[in-house]
């Protein structure tokens, strides 16, 4: 009679639980429903511009190495090229050579181009400035280490009174940019730096370019010295004008007889 009675109070108390947990769950709230969020829009107003996917050197072709790519709108530059204007950019632009060496990321910009029809010298050089040539060899240009982009000065040397007396030495230009070495006109690729050349191409003034054309024939060699690049912001330097006609001095001939320079009054 007791076990009976345990058993009835057994279930009953297993029952009441049961009742206690469904009611529970009836008066709990229901789960908040997950609702799917459409794509973000930007935090930031975007415009496609014509981006470099690889590097191009000076003077080499654009080619295939521009893509469409996302910029800031505020951030876009004159010079950019934007889908928006010039839809057919990568297409219009393969072909264009750089007149400036060109780096993977950055915005392609028409003034780093050279315009349809010019060359790549003519384009490089600044206004007001001449490229000429001078012959070089590996004992006049510090030993091949001279590179495009490097500035030098240019060292005359002539036999003095027709050798007699030895030689004289004068640096009759100074600081001046090499735009070339032969046909190159940027360093090697993989730190191959040295380039032994036989012709050096320099940027000169018009005047500097006179100096340099009749030291050409009145020397027995032209050295070209490498300078420092803390040097290269030198000013003002003095250079050999007395070499040529135009300095104050109108109306007369400069005559060049085995090295030595001789004027005399220009007949009218």
């Amino acid at each position: 009679m007791a076990a009976s009675r345990l058993m009835i109070l057994g279930v009953a108390v297993a029952a009441a639980g049961g009742a206690g947990y469904v009611a529970k769950n009836m008066s709990a709230p229901p789960p908040a429903q997950v609702v799917e969020a459409g794509p973000q829009q930007p935090q930031i107003e975007l415009t496609d511009v014509l981006v470099l996917t690889g590097d191009v050197p000076i003077g080499g072709i654009v080619e295939s190495n521009v893509s469409w790519q996302p910029w800031p709108s505020d951030a876009l530059n004159p010079n950019f090229i934007t889908r928006s204007t010039e839809p057919d950019g990568p297409e219009k632009y393969k072909n264009s050579v750089a007149r400036l060496a060109l780096y993977s990321g950055e915005p392609l910009r028409k003034s780093k181009l050279i315009g349809e029809g010019q060359s790549f010298m003519s384009a490089v050089l600044p206004t007001g400035m001449r490229a000429v040539a001078t012959t070089i060899s590996a004992d006049t240009s510090a030993g091949g280490f001279i590179l495009p982009n490097d500035y030098v000065d240019v060292i005359m040397t002539r036999r003095a009174d027709g050798g007699v007396t030895g030689f004289t030495t004068e640096t009759i230009l100074k600081n001046i940019r090499v735009l070339a070495i032969d046909q190159a006109i940027q360093e090697d690729e993989e730190g191959k730096r040295v380039k032994v050349g036989e012709t050096a191409t320099l940027e000169l003034t018009p005047q500097q370019a006179e100096i340099i054309t009749v030291a050409q024939q009145m020397a027995d060699r032209l050295t070209l010295a490498l300078r420092s690049v803390a040097d290269t912001q030198e000013k003002n330097l003095v250079e050999a004008d007395y070499l040529v006609s135009g300095s104050g001095k109108r109306g007369t001939v400069r005559l060049i007889k085995s090295g030595e320079i001789s004027e005399s009054g220009a007949r009218k």
